[in-house]
């Protein structure tokens, strides 16, 4: 039989959707039994298809585990990857409580110091005596690093185009006493995953496929490595917008996916409840920070929610609401634009006025 080459694509594109339907593993639900005003829902789809200039990409919100509203826009779908930005920071302090559900790590009270090897990092500043984990993850190590400065030595813009920025990035000194100071920097999950490939001996991307990933049913993403298997870990991650939904139901169900505990449920417990810097000042969008997530009281429509989420450049947010069990993931690619994260914050405002249970 002859296949035309029209039948050949198409074909191949049944096969495609075919297999990535299969990906999800997440039984749905409707919008009212979720408890959403269905009319409200279909006005905000309809109303983000005819924002301009068409660079807002998805919308996917989970609910008690099941998938209530799955929206792509502007020649993006189900499967095409996106890049999440600093929202990756999030999934790596993901990989860091399964780094200590293994034993990879005793607990997030052990300094930099005593993690790495001085054999093998001679470059590495004694100031990391004095730097936990605990100051990586909550962006207050001290060290002389601030996103919003790139004069500062340990900016990215000295090392993101290292072949190998490990040694370089253990050489930045302290500016202040860890503990003490919020200031965003790239530099901290960046010392997150080189702890996290020291001990596990493979690149944090390969981690995440084999110990997250995988188990999800994450099949396809892509994060940026480079010549020394080192992972971009403060962002470079590219996923679905469903998939990057599906990393939120874990922290929405206390480290669980499905039957299987990926990542201990009092981790979980830490990474919500902690707030160790008022960041409102900086960014009033948010109240609190902690383990590479923001956190935030808001009143919706007649309901007060409390929520924590990952937020990355564009306006890539995930969102996860513990108390209601409730994911919110919501893809944009308007990046360095002042409109993007009042948008997807106003969008994420409307979805949660729809919610009327």
């Amino acid at each position: 039989m002859k296949w035309s080459i029209l039948t050949l694509i198409l074909f191949s594109f049944y096969l495609c959707v075919a297999q990535n339907d299969e990906v999800p593993k997440l039984p749905s639900m409707s919008l009212e039994d979720a408890g959403f005003n269905t009319s409200e829902v279909n006005h905000i789809v309809n109303n983000i298809w005819s924002m301009p200039p068409g660079d807002f990409r998805g919308l996917v919100v989970i609910k008690d585990h099941q998938l209530v509203i799955e929206e792509h826009f502007h020649t993006f779908w189900r499967i095409s990857i996106h890049d999440v930005r600093s929202a990756g920071k999030g999934v790596t302090a993901l990989l860091l409580g399964i780094a200590l559900k293994e034993g990879l790590i005793n607990d997030v009270d052990q300094t930099v110091y005593e993690l790495l090897p001085k054999a093998k990092y001679p470059t590495m500043h004694q100031d990391f005596k004095k730097i936990k984990v605990r100051h990586l993850l909550n962006m207050t190590s001290g060290l002389d690093a601030d996103t919003d400065n790139s004069d500062t030595p340990g900016h990215a813009v000295k090392w993101g185009a290292m072949n190998d920025w490990k040694n370089y990035i253990l050489g930045i000194s302290l500016k202040s006493k860890p503990g003490e100071n919020w200031v965003y920097a790239d530099i901290n999950p960046l010392l997150i995953a080189a702890i996290i490939e020291e001990k596990s001996g493979m690149s944090l991307k390969d981690y995440a496929k084999e110990k997250l990933f995988d188990p999800l049913g994450i099949t396809q993403f892509y994060w940026y490595t480079n010549a020394a298997n080192q992972t971009g870990a403060a962002g470079n991650l590219y996923l679905t917008t469903l998939d990057f939904a599906k990393l939120g139901v874990l922290v929405a169900n206390e480290g669980k996916w499905q039957d299987q505990q990926i990542i201990e449920a009092s981790y979980i417990e830490q990474l919500i409840s902690t707030k160790v810097a008022g960041v409102s000042e900086w960014w009033n969008m948010a109240d609190h920070y902690g383990y590479f997530w923001y956190k935030s009281t808001r009143t919706f429509g007649n309901q007060e929610f409390e929520y924590l989420f990952a937020s990355g450049n564009g306006g890539n947010h995930l969102v996860v609401i513990p108390k209601l069990e409730m994911v919110i993931a919501l893809t944009s690619s308007a990046y360095g634009q002042r409109y993007a994260q009042r948008r997807t914050f106003d969008i994420m405002r409307r979805v949660l006025t729809a919610y009327e249970q």
